[in-house]
């Protein structure tokens, strides 16, 4: 183990029964070359988050690679880790332990993974071991055993036919014509890169037979972003896809880029938000490279063939992966292409410390592995828009003339021809004009509501004085999950049939909001002869058919209909764009333009009805202009100074944690600094965070740091290093360090 520095708190006062870095470990002897394995320990404490020396024992000599797991003594107790390397000296003169164990020899911890780990820990100011949490699956021992090389050369090996005889040689043995080798223990040959001649963009551009044109013809910059890929170059391109549903929708877009990669050689990662989308990607890159040439990797698979498909692409039997968040550290060899889907799309940001986004995740792999990186979506995010605008990537979108003919059409109800035709439709939930889109939708096809919340009536208020209703148990808001159910807690489950309001008294309820389940009620109450359909929640649609039908659903939910929708309403609009967020404008938008991607265009009589007053977010989709809208959202953000213009990070803690963490930093005068001040948690359970401190609003305070990109790196370090220093003294308060949230202002 490494010696700890002079004046500092060490931990070789808490070892015992050490032994020198000599090549004998009592009766048994050192590994005869490179003695010393470098331990990263599995500990979430940031005094820890560093690499400590190890004898290797002989006979551990062979599966103690750099990437294995093990087991070593630290502190009087027996931890994991994994081995970051071997080396012939270690870097302290102290006297060291030897592994205790291989939990398994698989170099798990590929190296280009622990660098990328070491990035997104110093970018987001956390340790390594929550990074590796995510971006290495938990082992299944069964698993590894398929994996050994005695087991990899046995499938390698190939089957004696019966008419073959057992004196034979293998070789002589005829294979069919036309056929491939292949095994499951030796990746296939990985195709030349083709220079820009050979990869042309009729090529490159040519779809599976029957699935007509390819999509990123209908972008002036795509075929020339597919034959940079298949030419083993790494363009960096921000597409606004144009493409909801059929044979053109995005993920046949994603699935030639993926192919034009392979054109190259090389591997590719594509990362989505859901099992919705994973679901539509494996098909289309099924259709386009085989169901063979893919693996996916989300946790939703279980752990048994998640860590199956891990294996798989740590030894390279395959070069493309497809999944979620922890997809973007798939050990894939010589990666080439990186792809996000819906960047803006809250899924893609890690709930636990230290709570990074998928977005910068790849573009800190693509900017170290020197790969291509496309981030593609029906909207535009401002982050993305940032990337566009300092010509780090490329924008890719449709002509004007492409996009009237491939969009619906949209109309807004609170626009001045329709207010003078209806007065009241500001006051309705659903206007006239929106009744009218489905009532014609119905005779053409499908007709999508898209409704911001799922259940029954999700927020209940007395009949009264309307103020909110809220549990007596732990304050927190009342729903109805049916017509004729009874009011409970959506927090704790507690039912309340016989509620009184604390304000004046009132017995009586009212739905403040409609949900799902109630939207659904009602539109079958006024078509009656009408299937309807609800995708919200728990019971989440993937697809439906081209016949008529009223299909209810939550933002992210919406099926997908084989033909695309008839109409599409898209229904409280104010309510979302009311919500107390930075990003609440721009989410809407994202929202609307996810939903109007899969209506019919305007020339087989699609049409988007939008029920919302704002009229410069409605104006964005009613030009269907994202690029225009994330372009003017960023100069709005750049003139305030709020992200992403700048980064930011969210202290939080008691106010005398504060006080002596600040002081730490040493922050230059140009940073800006708010609080610290009081911070209010929304009623309801005190929230236990992962090191098992309670939080609560009783006595916690925030503090927010606003610091240029610049400046980023020195601020992050800084705040690493004082987390550190605080972890190894355990003295006070701890201090809660999150930088970038997605969800803080």
């Amino acid at each position: 183990m490494r010696q700890e520095p002079a004046g500092e708190t060490g931990q070789l006062s808490l070892l015992h029964g050490f032994v020198s870095p000599s090549r004998s470990l009592g009766t048994q002897p050192a590994a005869p070359q490179l003695p010393i394995a470098r331990v990263l320990l599995d500990s979430p404490l940031p005094h820890l988050d560093r690499v400590f020396d190890y004898l290797v024992p002989a006979d551990l000599d062979d599966d103690a690679v750099p990437g294995a797991r093990v087991r070593v003594r630290f502190g009087g107790q027996e931890l994991s880790g994994f081995i970051t390397a071997r080396t012939a000296e270690a870097d302290t003169s102290a006297r060291l332990m030897p592994l205790a164990k291989v939990v398994s020899p698989q170099p798990v911890l590929a190296p280009q993974i622990l660098r990328l780990a070491e990035a997104v820990a110093a970018r987001y100011s956390g340790t390594v071991h929550d990074v590796l949490r995510v971006a290495v699956p938990p082992r299944a021992a069964r698993v590894d055993k398929e994996f050994t090389p005695q087991a990899r050369a046995a499938a390698a090996a190939p089957e004696v036919r019966p008419e073959q005889s057992a004196d034979q040689p293998a070789s002589a043995a005829q294979p069919v014509s036309g056929a491939q080798p292949a095994s499951a223990g030796k990746a296939a040959p990985a195709a030349q890169p083709a220079s820009a001649d050979q990869a042309s963009a009729e090529n490159v551009l040519a779809g599976p037979e029957g699935s007509g044109p390819n999509p990123w013809s209908r972008y002036p910059l795509g075929p020339r972003f597919l034959t940079h890929l298949a030419a083993g170059h790494s363009p960096r391109a921000v597409l606004s896809s144009l493409g909801g549903y059929g044979a053109g929708a995005w993920p046949a877009e994603i699935a030639a880029a993926v192919k034009a990669t392979l054109l190259s050689g090389r591997g590719a990662v594509v990362v989505v938000p859901d099992a919705k989308d994973l679901a539509r990607v494996e098909t289309a890159l099924t259709e386009r490279i085989g169901a063979d040439a893919f693996v996916r990797l989300t946790a939703d698979d279980g752990p048994t063939p998640r860590y199956r498909s891990f294996l798989q692409v740590l030894h390279g039997d395959v070069q493309v992966v497809i999944g979620t968040r922890s997809a973007a550290y798939a050990p894939v060899r010589n990666l080439g292409l990186a792809v996000l889907w819906d960047d803006a799309d809250d899924l893609h940001a890690e709930q636990r410390a230290p709570y990074q986004h998928v977005r910068d995740v790849l573009l800190l792999r693509a900017a170290a592995e020197d790969t291509a990186l496309l981030l593609a979506s029906h909207s535009r995010s401002t982050e993305a828009q940032r990337l566009v605008a300092t010509g780090w990537a490329a924008g890719i979108t449709a002509e004007r003339g492409t996009v009237r003919s491939l969009a619906p059409r949209v109309v807004s109800t609170a626009d001045s021809f329709n207010m003078e035709r209806d007065p009241l439709a500001a006051r309705a939930r659903i206007p006239h004009a929106a009744w009218k889109a489905a009532q014609d939708g119905l005779t053409r096809g499908p007709v999508l509501v898209q409704v911001a919340r799922s259940g029954f009536s999700p927020a209940l208020s007395c009949q009264e004085c309307r103020e909110p209703a809220r549990c007596r148990a732990c304050a927190g808001p009342l729903g109805l999950a049916s017509r004729n159910g009874i009011p409970a807690c959506r927090w704790c489950g507690r039912p309340e049939p016989v509620w009184s309001c604390g304000n004046c008294g009132g017995t009586h309820l009212r739905g403040s909001a409609a949900g799902a389940g109630r939207t659904a009620e009602e539109l079958g109450r006024a078509f009656p002869s009408v299937t309807v359909i609800s995708s919200a929640g728990d019971h989440v649609r993937t697809d439906v058919s081209d016949a008529p039908a009223l299909v209810v659903a939550t933002p992210g939910a919406e099926p997908v209909a084989a033909g695309g929708y008839a109409a599409a309403i898209l229904l409280d609009g104010n309510a979302m764009m009311s919500r107390e967020s930075l990003g609440a404008g721009e989410e809407t938008l994202r929202r609307w333009f996810s939903a109007a991607a899969l209506v019919r265009p305007a020339g087989d009589k699609g049409l988007v009805v939008v029920t919302a007053d704002d009229t410069s977010t409605v104006g964005h989709l009613l030009r269907w202009d994202p690029a225009g809208a994330a372009e003017r959202e960023l100069a709005l953000r750049g003139e305030l100074g709020l992200p992403p213009a700048v980064r930011y990070a969210e202290l939080t803690g008691s106010r005398e944690a504060l006080t002596a963490f600040l002081p730490r930093l040493d922050l230059p005068a140009e940073i800006r600094v708010v609080g610290p001040a009081p911070l209010e948690d929304p009623p309801g359970p005190v929230p236990v965070h992962r090191d098992g401190q309670l939080g609560g609003s009783g006595g916690r305070y925030r503090t927010l740091l606003f610091f240029s990109y610049a400046a980023a790196p020195a601020v992050t370090a800084a705040m690493r290093a004082a987390k550190a220093a605080v972890s190894a003294k355990r003295t006070g308060d701890p201090v809660y360090v999150r930088v970038d949230g997605t969800d803080v202002l």
